[in-house]
């Protein structure tokens, strides 16, 4: 680290050398003393001493030193090596003086931090690029025995670089920082940056390195040790996407020719329906365009020109009518033109498969046929006859039941299925949610299946659950049910005064409802509660198959996708095409971070293999809103603030420009010795064309 050896007055740079280099100033000494001693001249035997008059006065006298000549080369080599001492001094100037003995420096990695800005000599850069630098002229403006730390502030604080004095090594922990695509947390950063110095002893300091537009800005507030927050970029305009959802409806259609909206021969056809709002953070207002098209693909699918007012948040409504190949296929939205902040003018969204949920209904008995001639293997029977009529008469399912072997050697069954189960319990159904209705006898899906209870009256049902909500099951009577015994008590769904008789038995990866009792052994289908019972579970395996995720999908937190509890060999594909790390457990696969928005692709194996798409979008109000806001700490007071822009002059090192000046003077003095020397013309001799020219 460089010593101060002096220090300009108030607000100028401070001047800094390194006692290391000046060594070479003593080489002064030598150099001069080669020039003042005489030469030492050997005796030789000479006709005369006329012509060697100069040389006999050094013989003949005694001292061994002779008076200094000012010559040029001498001149030249003295220069040359003062500069290169200099250089090797490491001379350097810097605006401020980083007090402390422990500092922790915090950089903000939010999404915000993307923003263009203006360096200091107009050359186009980002936020964090701005950060960066200032980072590292605060490194260099150190004081000498001083350490340093840094954290990345992102969605979650990171520790780049544990306490080190090595400023180079340092620096090189800043340069691979980039902005994420997640609302950021400084303060969790602060938190972490006191954490480490609070055992230390000597003078802590913590410096902040953001742009001002935190998603929780009094999370600074409170801090144990100094915070100095120093602000990087300037307020600029910005429009963003800030909600996106995409949902599968249906669109009237003239089939005659005519306008639909006379009512004439009209029918409902499906239509794929994405929903946005357009948010414009500037002070004036804001004509752009809203595209959606698919990804991989340049045609654009739908598009809307809108004009958005200051401070406006508008709905934008684009529409398409998919075929069946577009079904589960990313859908990319984008703003035009683009501004500070390309990241939020640009979002995600997956078509959706189709607007009716596919069921299938597996019946491990018979019936007989309406007029048959016999048995039908795989027809519904009894109480399953009763819940095909429920499902089908939701004009939103596509019913197609079957025996129980159809359903486990299914090899296209969409993995968003539906499944019944009457009279079995088979391990690891396919599909997607899933109704067991009459279970055999013994353990299924963790819950035990026990002794036949005889006219069982109903007690209690869990209404705060979903499937059971705005229904009552008084009046039901049942002839026969089996006893359940879940894992827990709270997975009880339906309870007699002789045992529950209905169990909740979902997964991480589905929603599972047990039934210990045959529908058609009771005189619930003909109450209007058994309707609202099944299009409870079928609304819900709806939601779930319009979204495919048990998480949130925004960028920075975990993403949760259900896969088939049979998967293997699971691989998971960043935005950028990058191979990520994915966890696989009872069906679910997790993926611990996503940094970034687009799309994140999933595939496997196994008798269910398959792939699907998630996309993951920012859509964050507060790191789309670049306008400045203050930073308000717990009590209510304003957190210092300074700019960068307000900052003195960077760390900066003179060593290359003295040794180039130094080899410069060493490159004179050789040409000055290797010069072809004067042609020796006596006086009075004229040029060769003049007069008496020889």
């Amino acid at each position: 680290m460089a010593a101060p050896l002096a220090q300009a007055s108030a607000g100028a740079p401070l001047a800094l050398l390194s006692p290391g280099g000046l060594w070479l100033l003593a080489l002064l000494g030598p150099l001069v003393l080669l020039y003042i001693l005489k030469i030492k001249r050997s005796r030789r035997r000479v006709p005369s001493t006329w012509l060697w008059a100069a040389a006999q006065r050094d013989l003949m006298a005694r001292a061994p030193f002779r008076k200094l000549i000012a010559q040029l080369p001498l001149v030249l080599q003295a220069l040359a090596l003062a500069l290169l001492a200099l250089a090797l001094a490491r001379p350097a100037s810097r605006g401020r003086e980083l007090t402390g003995d422990h500092v922790a420096i915090i950089l903000d990695a939010s999404a915000s931090m993307s923003a263009a800005a203006r360096g200091p000599t107009g050359e186009a850069t980002t936020r964090i690029e701005l950060a960066k630098q200032l980072a590292k002229d605060l490194l260099s403006g150190l004081a000498p025995g001083s350490d340093a730390l840094i954290v990345e502030a992102g969605r979650d604080a990171r520790l780049v670089a544990a306490l080190d004095r090595d400023l180079v090594r340092l620096k090189a922990a800043i340069d691979p920082i980039a902005a994420r695509d997640v609302e950021g947390d400084l303060g969790a950063a602060v938190a972490l940056g006191i954490d480490r110095l609070r055992q230390l002893g000597g003078a802590r300091r913590v410096v902040a390195i953001t742009d001002g537009n935190l998603a929780r800005p009094a999370s600074l507030g409170g801090a144990s040790l100094p915070v100095e927050v120093i602000t990087v970029g300037t307020p600029v305009d910005n429009a963003a996407i800030v909600r996106v959802d995409v949902r599968s409806g249906s669109a009237a259609v003239d089939v005659s020719g005519a306008s639909a909206a006379a009512g004439e021969h009209s029918e409902g056809r499906e239509e794929v329906q994405a929903f946005l709002v357009v948010a414009n953070f500037g002070a004036q207002p804001r004509d752009v365009y809203v595209t959606m098209r698919q990804d991989s693909a340049s045609d654009v699918l739908g598009s809307r020109r809108v004009l958005v007012k200051p401070g406006e948040r508008l709905p934008v409504v684009l529409t398409f009518r998919p075929s069946p190949g577009d079904y589960r296929k990313g859908l990319v939205f984008e703003l035009s033109p683009r501004d500070a902040m390309p990241l939020d003018d640009i979002a995600y969204g997956r078509v959706p498969a189709g607007d009716k949920l596919p069921v299938f209904l597996a019946s491990a008995g018979e019936r007989q046929g309406d007029g048959a001639q016999g048995a039908q293997p795989g027809a519904p029977s009894g109480g399953a006859a009763w819940i095909e009529r429920a499902l089908a008469s939701d004009p939103m399912t596509s019913v197609r039941s079957g025996a129980l072997a159809d359903l486990l050697g299914a090899p296209g069954l969409d993995p968003d299925t539906f499944v019944v189960i009457d009279g079995a319990c088979p391990p690891d159904p396919p599909g997607g949610d899933l109704l067991i209705v009459n279970p055999p006898p013994g353990r299924c899906a963790g819950t035990l299946v026990g002794q036949t209870l005889e006219h069982p009256t109903l007690t209690s049902w869990d209404t705060a659950d979903p499937r059971l909500r705005f229904l009552t099951l008084d009046g039901v009577n049942l002839r026969a049910a089996s006893s359940l015994t879940p894992e827990a008590a709270t997975l009880a769904l339906i309870r007699t005064q002789e045992g529950t008789i209905a169990t909740d038995i979902s997964t991480a990866s589905r929603t599972g409802t047990l039934l210990g009792f045959d529908v058609g052994e009771s005189d619930w289908p003909l109450k209007a509660s058994f309707v609202l019972f099944v299009r409870n579970l079928l609304e819900q395996a709806r939601a779930h198959r319009a979204h495919g995720i048990t998480g949130p999908a925004r960028t920075g937190e975990p993403l949760r996708v259900s896969v088939p509890a049979t998967a293997r060999d699971l691989q998971a594909i960043g935005p950028a095409g990058e191979r990520l790390e994915v966890a696989q457990r009872a069906g679910v696969a997790v993926i611990a971070e996503t940094p970034r928005a687009g799309f994140y692709r999933l595939a496997w194996q196994g008798p269910q293999a398959g792939s699907v798409v998630v996309p993951t979008n920012l859509t964050s109000v507060a790191e789309s809103d670049l306008t400045p806001r203050p930073l308000v700490a717990e009590g209510g007071g304003e957190v210092p603030v300074s700019s960068a822009a307000g900052q003195p002059d960077a760390h900066v090192e003179w060593t290359w420009l003295l040794a180039l000046a130094a080899l410069g003077f060493v490159l004179f003095d050789v040409w000055y010795f290797t010069r072809a020397p004067r042609a020796y013309r006596p006086r009075g001799v004229g040029d060769e064309t003049g007069p008496g020219a020889v």
